[in-house]
């Protein structure tokens, strides 16, 4: 976390609790953001949190066709 936010170890100390995690998870991403392999990590991760569909890119992949209704007794 040194490299990432020039800070030495006594003041990343002093840092407020919240404020160390966000830039450690900074530093993490900025890390992972230099290889290919961590680009495919972070994206990869990215996806796994994600809760809502992509309903574009489903549309897509579907070749557009639009959404039916299901019709009910």
């Amino acid at each position: 976390m040194h490299e990432y936010t020039g800070l030495n170890v006594n003041e990343i100390e002093e840092l407020e609790y919240i404020d160390y995690l966000q830039y450690r998870r900074d530093a993490f991403i900025h890390e992972m953001n230099k290889t290919e392999e961590g680009r495919e990590y972070l994206e990869n991760a990215l996806m796994l949190t994600q809760t809502e569909p992509d309903r574009e890119g489903l549309r897509r992949i579907s070749g557009g066709r639009e959404r039916r209704q299901c019709q009910r007794d």
